[in-house]
This record gives structure tokens, C-alpha cells and sequence, in this order.
């Protein structure tokens, strides 16, 4: 009989302990990857439960505030860092970078970084945007997210707005070299570092299951898994490329979908559930 009461003690103390929990904000700084999971209808709702929602689910005791902004990159956070209203907070998230990448941004060196030479590069912009946070709250736990791979992207909103993957370099530089700095800030500022362009369940081959596309032999639709549709043209007059069918883990090639949310949640938990 003590063996069952004892049992049945257990659910109680795991709901008491998870309301008894302090509570914690957290504020996401980010591009549309963060700014999505506030404007689901700007995905077509392809997209119901973006990464800071399911993170919240999980543990209920932390209370986010959403500063994505779509398009931007770390530097157009860095100069606008002022502006912005971000509040204080117990826990910060910067999730950048990709957008860098695809607008040719000066990656910079570690230098700029220590130096603080401005938002001209990568490495300054980050620098400005920590010391910002660090100003808010010298205490705040922060947590830097690499940018994912990419697939093709095309805009489900607009089709003229498209863009290649990480798959081959844009002008001279690589998805890579972007997430390598991002990583170097972290390691030398002993901030905790999620890495998801390594993550394999993300790599290119995962993002979409396939792009409709129309064979240039034949004039007819056809869907072309990866690599092949690579060296196959789009163009924004024919169909929308990824239909439902297609999602994986993106819903446009870039952008993630629940799946691709929840592993990127995932990965958060198990930082922030340590705070």
C-alpha cells in the first residue's frame, strides 16, 4: 500500500515542482525565422507552431518576447540596437546570420570583435548587439544560434522573391564561414552556442522532399528531388514550386516548418529547462 501512494506522489510532486518554478523571460532576437512565429499567416499557416511557442509549451514557466525582424541581418540589428526596445531580461537568444550570408556581408575577423570596430562586419555587429544585452542585464544567460542550411527558397507570398541554397558559395563565401564566426564569438565569450548547420537532420537533402518544376525537355511539371534541382530553372510565372506535399523541414526551402521548429525547440529546451 505504501509502495502505490507513494507512486501516485510522484505526478503531484513533478506538477508542483514544474508551478513552482521561477519564472523567466526570455527575449529572441532574430530575422524571420523568429519574426514567423508570431505572423503565421504570412506562411499561408503552413506554419502553426514556431520554435519559441513550442519551447514555451514545454516549459511554461518562461515568457518570451519576439524581436525578429524580417529580412534583417546582424547588421541592420546592430544599427538599429537602440531603437528597438528590447527589455531587460533573464535569458537572450540571437539567432542571425543567414541573411548575412545571401547579402554578401563582411564576415570580418575575431579582431573586429575585440576591437569593436563597428557594424561593418559580422564579427562587429556582433559585438555591438552583445554588449548591448550585456548592458540590459550583466546576469542574462545568452545563447547564440547558427543559421541552418538552405535549400532553394521561393517566397510562398511572392514568387519573384527566390533565392539558391547553401549549397554552392554566394559571392565567394559560404553558409559555413558565417556559422564558423558565429561559433568563434561564442567559444571565446563562453556563451552557449547552438549549432544547427551541423545538425544532419537539417542538411539539405531534409529541408524539402522535393520542387515541382518544369522539365526543359518537355514543358511538363515534374518533381525533382535534391541534387537535381539544383541545375533545373524556376520560374516565378509557373506554379508554386513546394506544395504541401513537399514540406519536410522547411515549408518554402527555407524558412522551417513545425517539424523543423520543433527540432530547433528541441535544442533550446535543453538549455533553457537548465536555467
Amino acid at each position: 500500500m505504501k509502495k502505490i501512494v507513494c507512486l501516485l506522489a510522484l505526478p503531484l510532486l513533478f506538477l508542483l515542482v514544474s508551478f513552482t518554478h521561477n519564472t523567466l523571460s526570455w527575449v529572441a532576437i532574430g530575422d524571420s525565422i523568429t519574426y514567423l512565429n508570431d505572423h503565421k499567416d504570412e506562411t499561408g499557416n503552413r506554419l502553426t507552431k514556431g520554435y519559441m511557442t513550442q519551447v514555451t509549451e514545454r516549459l511554461p514557466y518562461i515568457h518570451y518576447t519576439n524581436q525578429g525582424h524580417n529580412g534583417w541581418t546582424s547588421q541592420g540589428i546592430a544599427r538599429s540596437i537602440e531603437k528597438l526596445g528590447i527589455p531587460p531580461a533573464d535569458v537572450y537568444s540571437v539567432f542571425l546570420g543567414t541573411n548575412d550570408w545571401w547579402h554578401s556581408n563582411h564576415i570580418g575577423t575575431w579582431a573586429d570583435f575585440q576591437n569593436n570596430t563597428g557594424d561593418s562586419t559580422v564579427y562587429g555587429s556582433f559585438k555591438i548587439i552583445l554588449d548591448k544585452l550585456h548592458q540590459l542585464n550583466k546576469d542574462a544567460s545568452i545563447i547564440l544560434i547558427t543559421p541552418m542550411p538552405r535549400s532553394d527558397f521561393v517566397s510562398i507570398n511572392n514568387y519573384k522573391n527566390n533565392a539558391y541554397g547553401s549549397y554552392k558559395e554566394k559571392d565567394g563565401a559560404t553558409l559555413e564561414q558565417f556559422v564558423e564566426a558565429i561559433k568563434t564569438i561564442g567559444k571565446n565569450e563562453g556563451l552557449r552556442v547552438v549549432d544547427l548547420y551541423h545538425e544532419r537532420k537539417l542538411a539539405v537533402p531534409h529541408l524539402v522532399k522535393f520542387k515541382r518544376l518544369k522539365d526543359p525537355s518537355t514543358g511538363q511539371y515534374k518533381d525533382y528531388t535534391y541534387p537535381d534541382y539544383t541545375s533545373v530553372p524556376f520560374n516565378p510565372a509557373d506554379e508554386y514550386p513546394y506544395p504541401v506535399e513537399a514540406i519536410d523541414m522547411t515549408y518554402d526551402g527555407l524558412h522551417p516548418s513545425d517539424k523543423g521548429d520543433a527540432l530547433i525547440a528541441k535544442r533550446l529546451v535543453k538549455i533553457l529547462k537548465k536555467l
